[in-house]
């Protein structure tokens, strides 16, 4: 029979922050054993939201940012985050995902370089989200937008194709608006983090 130790459960769960089923695998024994050894020892349970905040903390990173910069990276990433501040998705609790939108060309293609140079991202979880009118051939806009960012066309959305628009509208965005989406919260917050390091220097 398993003798556990309330310091060392207490240590286990609160300092290193180990799941139920961690410690008992790591005590040998089951995670049964372990709920009811804390219930008998009055070792609180985490709530829902720091369970979740402790698995987020947890979760592998899908990108590797690049530690030493050149002087030209130093103006990639200042470009990147300062553009993500002005046309990007916010941190704001509900969004899960980078997401730049914008019908400027130059603007993408300097986004994407900085996800690519500055932030290493994972190439397989980028997406392209386009908005077009009903009048616009959606098939070319796609491939500009695939010769513009090599991003697979495997990976782009479906459309949104707006049919209700105002005749003046027509021809106002030729190539349609374009939404680069990476889905990973950790580089959302990462990129919010560096807006507000900026600005403080600033």
């Amino acid at each position: 029979m398993v003798t556990l130790s309330k310091s060392l459960v207490k240590k286990l769960y609160n300092k290193n922050k180990l799941s139920t089923i961690k410690i008992a695998e790591k005590l040998k024994t089951t995670p049964w054993t372990v709920l009811g050894f804390m219930a008998r020892h009055n070792i609180p349970r985490r709530t829902f939201k720091e369970a979740n905040q402790i698995c987020f903390e947890n979760k592998k990173l899908t990108f590797y940012l690049k530690k030493r910069l050149s002087a030209k990276d130093k103006k990639l990433k200042l470009a990147g985050v300062f553009l993500y501040w002005a046309e990007g998705a916010k941190a704001n609790g509900k969004n899960c995902s980078v997401d730049f939108a914008n019908s400027n060309p130059e603007m993408i293609k300097i986004f994407v370089r900085f996800l690519r140079e500055i932030c290493g991202v994972d190439e397989k979880r980028l997406r392209v989200f386009l908005y077009c009118y009903a009048d616009q051939d959606i098939e070319n806009i796609k491939n500009y937008w695939y010769s513009l960012t090599n991003i697979p066309k495997s990976q782009f959305s479906k459309p949104y194709v707006k049919k209700d628009f105002l005749p003046e509208k027509s021809g106002k965005m030729k190539y349609g608006l374009a939404h680069i989406r990476y889905a990973d919260k950790k580089l959302l917050y990462q990129i919010d983090n560096w807006i507000k390091e900026y600005c403080k220097k600033i």
